[in-house]
């Protein structure tokens, strides 16, 4: 086990790694996973000191960096997050893919004290729909966390750690088909619609399953919704899958250069996710100059992704040595 003075020393070797921008992207995508791992499950000032690491970042000029940021506090499950989360939301000047994000982390944390300000962002006149969206799921989340009825329902054990926006539906006996018609139903709430797009995710998971290919064919369906949000993260769901028969979908949406840039980042990221499936790297690749900084980015990074998942590499998120910075 690592001592305190080995694990502050990896924290500020981290952090100095983040917060450089002389740093290449993907080494500070590794940098920022790995302390979201730390932040999670470290204790006391080892967690406070990595969770103020992840946030001295928001500095960057990087959209995609920055959006990853909230996400990453979002998945800390320390409260410790929220001032810096709260600042993010509030920045009107702030790209509104970050703003949705630290919305998103807020709901994450599912803590009641986060409902005041997530209520003034949704009801603000003027608001961008992807805020008010996400702050409306972001509530739903935080009072479902804190309800008798959390209480009541038998989740399935998930294959992912992920901290997600809704919980996956609860009753095991639904078919796809079932949850593709509520995936599908713009006349419901956008929380209950995003339970059955994780209930469609774990149906999915592991690959082999029998419901597996028929859940992405349903979930793929989701990529004509008018929302950007939700199509967003569709595309998120399927980089946590990474199912070979997501990769047609993926390829559409990247491709759509109509495609609000959310989407299509997103569909880059989850296709590096996919790295070592034949034509993947190429697909990619085609996009490395595209006229999105945000996807120019996520290509960037999927392809460091694509090469990890070529490769003999235990972890992606771990740096045990992170190169020092001169800052």
């Amino acid at each position: 086990m690592a001592s305190n003075t080995d694990t502050s020393a990896t924290i500020a070797s981290l952090r100095d790694c983040l917060y450089s921008e002389a740093t290449p992207l993907p080494i500070r995508f590794r940098a920022l996973f790995s302390l979201k791992h730390l932040a999670r499950h470290e204790t006391g000032d080892q967690a406070l000191a990595a969770i103020d690491a992840i946030a001295a970042a928001f500095k960057s000029p990087s959209a995609l960096l920055k959006h990853e940021l909230a996400y990453c506090l979002g998945q800390s499950a320390n409260l410790a997050a929220v001032p810096y989360l709260e600042k993010v939301l509030a920045d009107l000047h702030e790209d509104s893919m970050c703003r949705h994000e630290a919305a998103e982390a807020l709901g994450a944390l599912g803590h009641v004290g986060n409902l005041e300000i997530l209520r003034k962002f949704r009801d603000r006149e003027g608001e961008e729909s992807v805020i008010t969206e996400t702050c409306e799921i972001a509530i739903d989340r935080i009072k479902w966390e804190n309800s008798e009825q959390r209480k009541a329902e038998k989740l399935r054990q998930s294959d992912f750690a992920s901290v997600d926006p809704a919980p996956p539906m609860s009753d095991a006996q639904q078919t796809v088909e079932d949850l593709e018609k509520a995936l599908m139903n713009t006349k419901e709430p956008l929380f209950l619609r995003y339970r059955a797009m994780f209930a469609l995710r774990d149906l999915a998971s592991p690959p082999d399953l029998p419901t597996a290919v028929p859940a992405v064919h349903a979930l793929a369906k989701g990529f004509a919704d008018p929302s950007a949000l939700f199509r967003h993260e569709i595309a998120f769901v399927f980089g946590q899958l990474s199912h070979p028969a997501s990769i047609p979908a993926l390829t559409s949406a990247l491709s759509d250069l109509e495609e609000a840039s959310m989407v299509r980042h997103e569909a880059a990221e989850a296709l590096g996710s996919l790295g070592d499936e034949e034509g993947v790297e190429e697909i990619l690749k085609k996009f490395l100059h595209d006229k999105e900084k945000v996807v120019r980015e996520s290509v960037i990074v999927a392809l460091d992704m694509a090469d990890y998942e070529q490769s003999s590499q235990a972890e992606y998120a771990l740096i045990p040595e992170a190169p020092k910075v001169v800052v």
